[in-house]
């Protein structure tokens, strides 16, 4: 349902900046509504991005929604079926997810998939759909006379040509370093809602199961080190802090990394004969817990660029690609209303809060409570000694209700007498 604009090449309904999981999942969600779009994308794809490349049960529902989620099933992945915990003084406990319900009794399962394989699938999908342009660097935002975001202009990185696209919407979907975030002013996230992490690739890690590993380590609290499965014998491990605690800290997180694979007791003799694949890389994770204003006159972010990531479990592609969802549900009720105020456009802040906000909350507070080592203790110790207390913590991680009850004293009150 492209609108009757100028003819010319370069104008569209819709131009999305980056073409990652929030990015293309936008795309291609505005493009089932008939949308004229055009993805904006600096790099070469494929290409990697340092993530921690859990791919949750939420970002399935998105590929369900999408008509593509069969289609996981073709690509590398690893199918990972519960998580293992280890506390701060050396227990370990293992945490199946809840079997579905239905045929067959299936075992819930989520997914690992290297995020190199993972955004090239979403964006090869977004491509068939919307006008794609890779390396191009976006430098700027076109402004009309109302400060009305209008367009943008960039650069072509293999013909260093400078060009401009116009539109009705530009939408960031640039991650943490976003340029439309900077562009439009988009309040800064403070240090205590930021995450700084690592990421590096090994193969042959001995004890690898079909779990997901979060490892509650002195060094790195409140944080933590993890080994996720992949395919192939291949691992992702990395670790992570908030950014106001590492500063705090001084902990050098490349290094400390390495220490912990070398040194700990729990992962010296696993990492003893694996093979390390890359260098240890970080970046860094905006948590949903600081509230971006996510729209503007004429442009809208998403994933990333939005501040959107969970703040206990790092895992960002779910929100991601749901805050594109309604970003282009916003955008057709604009088109329809024909009303692109901002005033109307609340409609997108609102709906994907009130859809995401609960569960961020519930996360941050895990976050918070994850800071006292005794905490930990308590719940992973008395879990290894109670299928009680196991299974209610295995109810906890598919079920948001459920999952509130870690926030509460009642829960703690009951572990110490289980």
């Amino acid at each position: 349902m492209a609108t009757e604009k100028d003819s010319h090449p370069s104008t569209y309904d819709v131009i999305v900046v980056g073409g990652g999981p929030g990015g293309s999942s936008t795309s291609m969600f505005l493009a089932q509504k008939g949308y004229k779009v055009l993805l904006l994308e600096k790099a070469k794809y494929p290409r990697d991005k340092i993530c921690g490349d859990a791919v949750s049960g939420k970002s399935v529902g998105m590929l369900k929604a999408l008509g593509i989620e069969h289609e996981m099933e073709t690509i590398d992945n690893a199918k990972v079926y519960g998580l293992v915990f280890s506390s701060p003084e050396g227990k370990v406990l293992e945490i199946p997810f809840p079997v579905k319900d239905g045929e067959g009794q299936t075992k819930a399962r989520g997914y690992v998939c290297r995020r190199l394989v993972f955004d090239n699938f979403l964006f090869s999908h977004a491509r068939k759909h919307v006008d794609v342009k890779e390396e191009f660097a976006v430098t700027d935002l076109i402004w009309d006379e109302n400060q009305t975001v209008i367009g943008v202009k960039g650069m072509d990185l293999t013909t260093k040509e400078t060009m401009e696209f116009r539109s009705r919407f530009v939408i960031g979907a640039d991650g943490a370093t976003s340029v439309v975030a900077n562009k439009v002013n988009a309040e800064k996230i403070p240090d205590d809602h930021l995450c700084m992490a690592t990421r590096v690739y090994y193969q042959g890690i001995a004890g690898m199961s079909p779990n997901i590993e979060i490892h509650f380590i002195d060094s790195v609290m409140p944080g933590y080190f993890w080994i996720f499965p992949l395919e192939d014998g291949k691992a992702n491990v990395g670790l992570g802090m908030v950014s106001s605690d590492r500063q705090k800290k001084g902990v050098n997180l490349v290094a400390e990394t390495e220490r912990v694979i070398r040194e700990h007791p729990l992962f010296k003799e696993r990492f003893k004969d694996a093979v390390k694949l890359n260098d240890v890389k970080g970046w860094t994770l905006p948590f949903g817990s600081f509230k971006r204003t996510l729209h503007g006159k004429g442009w809208m972010l998403v994933g990333d660029a939005a501040s959107l990531i969970d703040p206990f479990s790092g895992e960002g592609i779910g929100n991601a690609m749901t805050s594109g969802k309604y970003a282009s549900e916003a955008i057709d009720r604009a088109f329809k209303a024909n009303d692109f105020s901002p005033e109307y456009m609340k409609w997108y802040d609102e709906n994907l809060w009130k859809e995401i906000d609960p569960e961020l909350k519930t996360s941050y507070m895990l976050q918070k409570m994850g800071r006292h080592k005794w905490l930990l203790n308590l719940v992973i110790g008395k879990a290894s000694r109670s299928k009680e207390v196991r299974d209610t913590i295995s109810g906890m991680l598919v079920n948001e209700e459920a999952r509130k009850s870690f926030i509460s004293p009642m829960f703690y009150l009951k572990l110490l007498f289980a």
